[in-house]
């Protein structure tokens, strides 16, 4: 039993096989005799296997170092830099590799989106220059002068003053809104010692304005403030969208601006908007305002308004009311209901009664000058908006038929855009003429 434990210990350690088992194993060829202790089978592998020959790594080509250093460098580059200038790292001996050349400085494009730096900031444009009222007016009239100008162009070149000529002229300047009243005055100012004869644009457009000036010079008034009255009483009426609290605000400030004291009296309480257009007036040109909730009746807030107005000596009161079409009864009797109450306060006021009119709304502002004259008793006129219309003219047909000042026009939503109106400026940028 113990011969048999001595075997096992030596076939699995190494101290040979027993005698018995000798003979059954066979010589390997090639391969030298065991040794009493045989070599661990990782040790064998160097019989089996031939050892290579040795290597030699020859340097990697100069180029190629700095094409991977570049490569390197382009991933990671700060990204603020818009031009990185990369110096290679040798690794190996400078005599082996020689002089290497510094490769050319490697432009980075420069990052957008998220990570992009900022832009440096354009150069502040330079102002454009002033213009004054005339320029104004005439830009704004651009639309309506532009309309009259193309139709002089196709009528007259190179033709003769017929009486076909002449018609086709009246129709231009009768669709321009400039009223059949007015449009035959201009065409009987042609036929004069021209008749049968070619006429020059320019000379069409001299006479279209001085006609047209002919027509607006009686009717060119400004407003004109009572200092015996305190408050002067200005009522302020007209249909939806015309621009009554803008004009009033406006207004506020020239009358500032000329050192009188104003007070606004918020009478439009139907709509919030209005309330608060105007309380923003108030506080930017200095006045003082009255206003109530939204839905207070309104007479009574213009008597309120003219009460504290009184008591304070205030130089002006404007009342705003609210936006009423004039084919509405019921709202044209509300109207009347304001002024009444205003004139149980104070007999003569209002002492000016200003209908705003939207001048796109074209031949409808003759209807709305007649009924709100007929229920207010309009004094005078403000025309807006001629920079948003091709129908400037009404402003003439309203002057023709009714004659009723015209105080202020407006073409622009600048405090500057709304100014006194000028007969003779008027007529030369509707016309067109330069100057």
């Amino acid at each position: 039993m113990a011969e048999e434990k001595k075997g096992l210990f030596r076939r699995f350690f190494g101290g040979g096989a027993p005698k018995a088992v000798e003979p059954e194993i066979a010589p390997v060829p090639a391969v030298p005799e065991p040794v009493t202790t045989p070599e661990p089978l990782a040790a064998a592998e160097p019989v089996a296997i031939p050892q290579p020959e040795p290597v030699v790594v020859e340097p990697p080509a100069p180029a190629a170092e700095p094409a991977e250093a570049v490569e390197i460098v382009e991933a990671v580059a700060p990204i603020e830099e818009a031009v990185v200038k990369v110096a290679p790292e040798p690794t190996i001996e400078a005599e082996t590799l020689g002089a290497i050349e510094p490769p050319e400085p490697v432009v980075v494009p420069r990052p957008t989106g998220f990570f992009a730096a900022p832009a440096a900031p354009a150069p502040a444009p330079e102002p454009a220059p002033k213009q004054n009222w005339f320029q104004r007016l005439k830009a704004g009239l651009s639309r309506s002068s532009n309309a009259i100008s193309d139709g002089i162009v196709s009528v007259f070149t190179k033709r003769k003053l017929d009486a076909d000529t002449l018609e086709e002229f009246e129709d231009v300047l009768i669709q321009a809104d400039l009223g059949l009243t007015t449009s035959s005055a201009i065409i009987e100012a042609l036929k004069k010692g021209r008749f049968g004869k070619e006429i020059d644009g320019n000379e069409v457009k001299a006479i279209l304005a001085e006609e047209v000036s002919k027509v607006l010079t009686p009717v060119a008034k400004p407003l004109v403030i009572d200092p015996a009255r305190k408050p002067h009483v200005i009522l302020v009426v007209g249909v939806n969208g015309t621009g009554k609290t803008t004009t009033i605000g406006k207004l506020s400030a020239k009358l500032r601006s000329e050192g009188r004291s104003v007070m606004l009296a918020a009478g439009d309480t139907f709509r919030a908007a209005a309330v608060e257009q105007l309380k923003i007036w108030a506080q930017r040109t200095g006045s003082s305002i009255v206003a109530r909730a939204i839905g207070a009746d309104a007479a009574g807030l213009a008597f309120d308004a003219l009460k504290d107005a009184q008591a304070a000596g205030t130089d002006v009161l404007m009342i705003d009311t609210a936006g009423r079409l004039q084919n509405r009864t019921e709202l044209m009797a509300e109207l009347e209901k304001v002024i009444r109450v205003i004139k149980k306060q104070d007999p003569t006021a209002p002492h000016s009664v200003l209908l705003t009119l939207d001048a796109t709304t074209g031949q409808n502002a003759l209807q709305q000058v007649e009924i709100f004259g007929r229920v207010a008793g309009v004094t005078g006129l403000v025309m807006t908006k001629l920079d948003g219309t091709a129908r400037g003219g009404i402003l003439v047909a309203i002057a023709a038929k009714y004659g009723l000042p015209i105080h202020f026009i407006g073409v622009g939503e600048g405090v500057d855009d709304l100014e006194p109106f000028a007969a003779d400026d008027f007529a030369r940028a509707i016309a067109g003429i330069a100057s």
